[in-house]
């Protein structure tokens, strides 16, 4: 099989939905509520065919399906993020929701996942601090002609760090929620989803993030430099234009817009606040 054979079929499966495995014909008695039943689950209280006798196994399995890495359809979730984001997603808002792993709770276990990976649980042992340290170095470098800039910059920066550290969720829940609001109207009327609404869209923008947290994670992980990791953000391209079935020219000068916009808007921001801030004499020291 020659090399655009397999590519081929790669895009083929990228674009098919995933198939449910089919139904057992076997009988069964559920331990629980003791109905009848024929198939996979039982229909009353919804427990597993398969489940049995306990052991080491089960218990291991239900340790971990308490953090959702147990569920299967995170790993389903984490493979298609990665090899078919945007149809995933378009299977997901198409109603194939039991196939996948929420969107919501997935963020939130990869951001905690995240911030384990930046504190140290990485292959180089490098923690948030050393980071932390080379990123205000570039801050310092960024304004270091001029004296009075480059102590607003530290600060500011210090700031912003902290607030990050203190509510990681809530910062990345936020800024998901702009993205979206101010990328929703370029792919409202996209080719692939023509009534595209806005609850549908957020859904599409959480997923992406959690495709981007992997990579930036992954990248983490092994030591790369933030300027690579910060690099892994531009693949939200990849979902959206999957998703959108716009053209790649369209869907990067979309993201590139919005993007841009949303830099503008944060900038104003922190500088108000800085103002506001300076002039209460909240800014911090360290």
């Amino acid at each position: 099989m020659n090399v655009r054979t397999q590519i081929g079929q790669f895009r083929q499966w990228q674009h098919k939905p995933h198939e449910v495995m089919a139904m057992a014909a076997d009988e069964h008695d559920c331990p629980t509520c003791h109905t009848h039943y024929v198939g996979n689950y039982c229909p009353r209280c919804g427990q597993s065919a398969k489940i049995g006798r306990y052991s080491f196994k089960k218990a291991f399995l239900l340790f971990i399906d308490v953090w959702g890495l147990g569920n299967r359809g995170m790993f389903r979730t984490l493979r298609d993020l990665l090899l078919r984001p945007g149809y995933m997603i378009r299977d997901y808002l198409m109603g194939m929701q039991m196939a996948y792993f929420p969107p919501f709770k997935m963020l939130f276990l990869l951001t905690a996942l995240s911030v384990l990976v930046a504190h140290g649980l990485n292959i180089e042992g490098k923690t948030y601090e050393e980071m932390r340290k080379e990123n205000l170095t570039t801050v310092e470098n960024m304004s270091a002609d001029d004296e009075q800039r480059k102590e607003w910059g530290v600060k500011v920066f210090k700031w912003i760090d902290n607030v990050q550290q203190r509510f990681p969720n809530i910062i990345t829940v936020m800024g998901i929620f702009l993205f979206t609001l101010l990328l929703y109207p370029a792919f409202r009327h996209s080719k692939n989803i023509p009534d595209l609404r806005l609850s549908e869209f957020l859904i599409a923008m959480v997923y992406s993030a959690n495709m981007t947290t992997i990579y930036e994670t992954a990248l983490t992980f092994v030591g790369a430099s933030n300027d690579l990791v910060s690099m892994a953000s531009a693949l939200i391209v990849i979902p959206l234009k999957q998703l959108s079935g716009y053209t790649w020219k369209r869907t990067i000068l979309s993201i590139v817009g919005v993007f841009v916009l949303l830099m503008l808007i944060i900038i104003v921001l922190v500088a108000i606040v800085t103002i506001i801030l300076a002039s209460m004499g909240a800014l911090p020291e360290d």
